[in-house]
This record gives C-alpha cells, structure tokens and sequence, in this order.
C-alpha cells in the first residue's frame, strides 16, 4: 500500500460517500447505547457526519492514518476468515480511536468498536463490517449528542488556581 496525498483524499471521499451505511449505524448504536446507560442520544445526520469527516481528514496526521486504516480494511481478506483471524479487529479499532481523536474520546471509541461490530454485517471481505463498525464508533465518539460531553467537567482546574 502506498498512501500519498491523492490516496488519502481518495479514502476521505470514499469515507464520506459512506453516510447512506454508516450514518444508520451510527444512529442504531447511539440507540442501544443509550438505552444500555439509561440516557437520550441525539441522532446524527448525514450532514453532521460530512462535516466530521471533513474535519478529521483535514488534520493531514490524522488524515494519513486514517486513511491507512481505511485503505488496509477495505482490502482485507482471509481464505477460510475465521477463527483466530484478529488483523480486522485490531484494525477497526485503531481507526475508531483516530478518528475519535486523544484520551479519552479514543478509548471510548474502541470500546464502542466491539458494541457496533458485534451487529454489523456488510458484504465484503474480512474487515468491510470491521470498516462501517470503526467509522460508526469513531465518529459517533466524537460527534456531540451525548449530554455528558455538553457541560463543562466537574474536573476542570482554573488557571488562575494554579497561581
């Protein structure tokens, strides 16, 4: 695989063209989720999920690895795929958590991974579910909508206390 600016550009509009999949994915998993933490999730709409993927791919060090991960699940296949087959898995991981962005929005992201990948099912090779599974994780995790990313944290120190 050789990634060059045109590949990366190439992969930003693929990952963008993909709202028709990704997006219902992302609204399903917000769905689950939220009844799992007893919480209300704002939907997300093709829109926001454009305005994301521009955002992340302009980044061009978040760009280019995604990109990467991108281009490798989209051309993953195994004879015979399972079991112990987890290049996928590692895979769809890592680009929830760099297009979800630093700790902890990038743990969350890998952990909601697993949650969106367990009920994708795309047709493709080994990492196509893997693939729709990271994008509905990472850019769910980082798209508002969820209350507690909406107030400022309990947490945060004042500069001036630091005086």
């Amino acid at each position: 695989m050789n990634v060059t600016p045109e590949r990366v550009e190439s992969e930003a509009k693929w990952v963008r063209e993909r709202a028709g999949t990704v997006v219902p994915l992302i609204n399903e998993t917000r769905r689950r989720l939220g009844e799992v933490f007893e919480t209300d999730v704002d939907a997300v709409s093709e829109a926001g999920y454009h305005e994301e993927v521009a955002t992340v791919f302009a980044a061009g060090d978040v760009a280019v690895n995604a990109a990467a991960y991108v281009g490798l699940l989209r051309e993953l296949d195994v004879s015979d795929d399972y079991p112990g087959f987890v290049v996928d898995e590692m895979l769809g991981r890592e680009l929830a958590a760099t297009i979800a962005g630093g700790a902890p929005l990038s743990l969350l992201a890998q952990a909601t991974f697993h949650y969106a990948d367990v009920t994708t099912n795309s047709a493709g090779g080994a990492g196509a579910d893997d693939l729709d599974a990271a994008l509905a994780a990472g850019f769910q995790t980082r798209l508002p909508g969820w209350s507690w990313q909406e107030a400022e944290s309990p947490f945060a120190v004042d500069p001036a206390d630091l005086e």
